[in-house]
């Protein structure tokens, strides 16, 4: 039962400390919708999201006006596309792509996700026809997000795939170089991929997730970063202690809002993320916790160990809290979407190496960094294929969403707007791994993926 004492602190963490819902997200099954004909699919596919969301943004604001919280974002996740491509033996993907923008916009959510294509052990026709049409498909689209898992803890990592991605991603800029290249942006290539993501631009609804379900993504960096500041001169033990009690609280509330959106909606309610995902807006920083737990500027020597305390709290904080926790929960280290991290990156103290370390102990990877214009897609995907070991060696879910920001340099800043924010413009190793990249083939699973 709520008491005052915990009602009061609530609206102090919404009104002071950016305490927030980062997102509602409808998961919908598009299997029933597969046709060999690709106009009867998108008419099946906007049909069915549209009548299973069509409550979902009102859903949302109603509970904002219940509880006083603020909601950010109202979104949907959907069957990986490429399921539904194959099944479409003739037909351009982008219409598929096309036809979801226009769902999005009928239903008034934020984002959907899910135009997607699993590839980590290999491509079926349909992964390889939607893989080519990512980049047509984000420039048309401003809804849409897009996602390709390249590697797995059991299956290794599929280096064509990693190939043709640092390519996919090149194009995708350079189709939207007049959008401050944003197509970029609504793209992530994954490692071990989970399937009940909330999350942008990574979220799809998985195969083995029911019909349709409804999940919610909490994020308090805010809160977190209020909390330490009141030991300042705390044992990390205890710091550690107090990320979890406050975990505790914020996972409470999505557990609640999750529990409330799930019964207005009559759809099974699926998992809390609890990640703390940063924006733009001061107080709302990851890389402001990590100082506020000693160090002087997010980046320097000391920060994976600080991340790694983070990360593991608000874990442990958040299962306490619900029996639902899933998706990433942890803490996001987005550059261009956390004010910290923009002011680490400018200053020269966090490097893309640095960012690389942090990844090994956070929950997702290198996300939302913009490097120069001219970086070749042999680059690109070198990068994927570093971040992507980390993922399957250490068992965990990792990402690249970087963005070659066509005809600016090092130094310079790629301004997104919104949650998405500014970025400036990374320093990459102009050394070529571009022999490294063309060998393809899979690079095979660790040791310890052989369990059963």
């Amino acid at each position: 039962m709520l008491n005052t004492f915990d009602i009061l602190e609530t609206i102090r963490m919404i009104q002071e400390e950016c305490l927030d819902i980062r997102t509602i997200t409808m998961g919908i099954s598009l299997l029933d919708c597969c046709d060999t004909d690709m106009n009867s699919l998108c008419s099946k596919v906007y049909e069915k999201i549209t009548r299973k969301a069509e409550k979902l943004v009102a859903t949302g604001e109603q509970i904002e006006a219940e509880y006083g919280i603020p909601i950010i974002n109202k979104r949907i996740s959907i069957t990986p596309a490429a399921m539904l491509i194959a099944s479409a033996q003739n037909g351009d993907p982008v219409s598929l792509a096309k036809t979801l923008q226009r769902a999005a916009e009928t239903t008034g959510v934020n984002f959907i996700g899910g135009y997607s294509a699993l590839v980590h052990k290999g491509f079926s026709e349909g992964d390889l026809r939607l893989i080519e049409s990512i980049p047509e498909a984000l420039a048309v689209t401003n809804r849409l997000c897009a996602s390709v898992n390249v590697g797995s803890s059991k299956a290794g990592i599929n280096m064509d795939a990693v190939k043709r991605m640092g390519e996919i991603i090149r194009e995708a800029a350079l189709r939207t170089a007049d959008q401050q290249c944003f197509g970029p942006a609504k793209l992530v290539v994954l490692c071990n991929a989970p399937e009940d993501n909330p999350f942008m631009a990574g979220a799809f609804h998985g195969v083995g997730e029911p019909d349709c379900e409804v999940h919610v993504g909490v994020s308090g960096p805010g809160v977190v970063r209020s909390a330490i500041r009141k030991y300042p001169d705390a044992s990390l033990d205890k710091i550690a202690d107090v990320i979890k009690r406050t975990a505790f609280k914020i996972t409470r509330m999505g557990q609640l809002v999750g529990t409330r959106a799930s019964q207005m909606l009559d759809v099974p309610f699926g998992i809390v993320d609890l990640s703390l995902a940063p924006t733009p807006a001061v107080g709302d920083s990851v890389a402001h916790i990590l100082e506020g737990m000693g160090l002087s500027v997010c980046g320097m020597h000391g920060t994976t160990a600080a991340l790694a305390l983070l990360n593991d709290a608000v874990k442990k904080g958040g299962v306490m809290a619900s029996s639902s926790v899933g998706g990433l929960s942890g803490a996001f280290i987005p550059v261009s979407e956390d004010a910290g991290m923009i002011q680490a990156a400018v200053s020269g103290v966090l490097t893309l190496e640095k960012l690389e370390a942090m990844t090994a102990v956070c929950s997702v990877g290198l996300d939302m960094i913009v490097v120069p214009g001219d970086t070749p897609a042999s680059t690109l995907s070198a990068i994927i294929a570093d971040e992507a070991a980390i993922g399957m060696v250490n068992n965990k879910t990792t990402a690249v969403r970087v963005i070659p920001a066509i005809g600016k340099k090092e130094g310079d800043m790629l301004d997104f707007g919104g949650l998405f924010g500014s970025g400036p413009v990374m320093p990459v190793r102009r050394e070529s791994a571009a022999q490294f990249i063309a060998r393809g083939g899979r690079i095979p699973a660790p040791m310890h993926s052989i369990r059963n």
